[in-house]
């Protein structure tokens, strides 16, 4: 077993990647891609963090992990402790250690002229052995206080804020519209990427810290506002930003044109065994399947659409195709706009940038083409900025039986619960709240995806901790919870 104890072990030790299933076997099932890292080599990769002067990777991480001083523990195979700091900071190191974009590891230090730490790796290694030790145990509050708090909605925004209410010593309560708990986490993420077996485990023990989960109500209409607030003595809700981004062009009627997000919901479900309506089934079995849209989502839908047996997968970006390194316009420690090659784009499918679709295409009703044009971003001098060009005969078509629409959210939905509080929305259309996390609406908090916008899922859980902060403040004066 290694031990660190060589101060200059970042000389020595390279960066040892991720490990993947084969190719050929992981495309048949929805089982997890990653390879689990051997207890050594993690140590090892510990060893690798410079415990350097200023750490930049807590600017970048926004939950401001204790990456040096859990690195070194790690490095040292002290496992118990390591766990301990990184808890402190992250309530849900399980998921982030499989789909955060690793922010952090962007402002490494050692990645000014070497590869980064794998933050993300030791992070997850540290997790993982903190489960399998029996060292992840629920940890009721002492005493309660009496206080009860609402909170709306289990994403991760909702769930770390539940978390930490609960460990304040409230009576938490979580409400989720859907029949299970997780949200995005658990309905927007393939399990190949993220078992949901990690996720119940963890819901477990919320529940075994003494959260309430109730499922299947959709606040607002299912349970009155006034019951709500008459109830709980401050709400917090962590709807997210669940209305997608539409794509209002010609032929935007015909079937086979599906929102990403019910795309993979409904996969989701297929793969837990849940029932769904075949008559409202999305399969790309022996289709030709575009995605428009060429962020993570869109890798996503890629992977699913290959296991799902699809015959030909193409993903297209109106965006210039991004530089595989930095360029001067991101300079370190600043988080670059790079080529990303998930572990979908490693199974198949194609990718083209700065493609425009004009036009859907159909056939008795259904898509079947996409009418496409190349564009190109020329500066304008009067904006000051790039504009959008499409090229002089440019224009192509792609053959397409399914369609996913992979471009993004536009603010959480308004209609129903939020209207019905009277809650001010910014010019975006999110929840306005002030830097406490206070809506207009006295008692009512907001957290996550709902108040700042579409965002990562360390960004969620920060703002869920962000919130549980000062909605303890506002309960009783004063909080020994954490702010960040």
């Amino acid at each position: 077993m290694y031990k660190h104890k060589d101060e200059k072990a970042f000389l020595k030790i390279k960066r040892e990647n991720s490990a993947y299933r084969p190719i050929c076997e992981r495309v048949n099932d929805y089982r997890e891609v990653v390879i689990k890292r051997l207890e050594d080599v993690s140590q090892k990769q510990g060893a690798r963090c410079m415990d350097c002067g200023t750490p930049f990777c807590h600017w970048g991480c926004p939950l401001g992990s204790y990456i040096p001083e859990w690195n070194e523990l790690l490095g040292a195979g002290n496992w118990e402790k390591a766990l301990e700091l990184l808890i402190s900071a992250n309530n849900f190191p399980e998921i982030t250690g499989r789909v955060c974009p690793a922010l952090c590891e962007y402002s490494c230090v050692l990645g000014i002229d070497d590869d980064p730490v794998s933050i993300r790796e030791n992070e997850l290694a540290i997790i993982t052995q903190g489960f399998e030790r029996g060292l992840i145990k629920p940890r009721p509050p002492e005493k309660r206080t009496g206080k009860k708090v609402a909170v709306v909605g289990s994403g991760p925004a909702g769930l770390a804020a539940a978390m930490q209410l609960n460990k304040a010593g409230h009576e938490v309560v979580v409400f989720e519209k859907d029949d299970k708990i997780g949200g995005v986490l658990r309905y927007g993420i393939p399990d190949f990427k993220l078992d949901k077996n990690i996720l119940e485990k963890r819901v477990q023990f919320l529940r075994d810290e003494g959260i309430r989960f109730n499922v299947s109500i959709n606040v607002g209409s299912d349970y009155g506002v006034k019951d709500l607030s008459r109830e709980f003595d401050a709400i917090c809700l962590a709807v997210g930003s669940r209305v997608p981004r539409d794509l209002n062009i010609s032929g935007r009627e015909l079937k086979g044109i599906s929102f990403a997000m019910d795309y993979l919901t409904q996969n989701n479900r297929r793969v837990a065994g849940e029932g769904i309506d075949f008559r409202k089934c999305i399969d790309a079995k022996n289709k030709k399947v575009v995605i428009i849209g060429g962020g993570d989502t869109g890798s996503d839908c890629l992977g699913t659409a290959l296991r799902q047996g699809a015959v030909r997968v193409v993903q297209i970006e109106v965006m210039p195709k991004p530089p595989e390194y930095r360029t001067e316009d991101s300079p370190w420690p600043k988080y670059p706009a790079l080529l990303k090659t998930s572990s979908s784009h490693q199974e198949g499918g194609r990718r083209y940038w700065q493609v425009l679709a004009k036009r859907f295409i159909g056939e008795n009703g259904s898509v079947k083409k996409i009418q496409c044009g190349k564009v190109e971003f020329v500066f304008d001098n009067k904006s000051g900025c790039f504009v959008m060009k499409e090229m002089l005969m440019s224009e192509f078509e792609i053959e397409a039986d399914l369609v996913i629409l992979a471009i993004g959210f536009v603010h959480p939905e308004q209609k129903g619960l939020l209207l019905k509080l009277g809650l001010d929305f910014d010019i975006r259309g999110n929840i306005k709240s002030d830097k406490k996390f206070r809506t207009n609406v006295k008692g009512v908090f907001t957290a996550g995806d709902a108040r700042v916008g579409q965002s990562l899922v360390t960004r969620a859980i920060s703002e869920g901790r962000g919130a549980a902060y000062h909605i303890d403040c506002y309960l009783m004066g004063e909080s020994t919870l954490p702010v960040l």
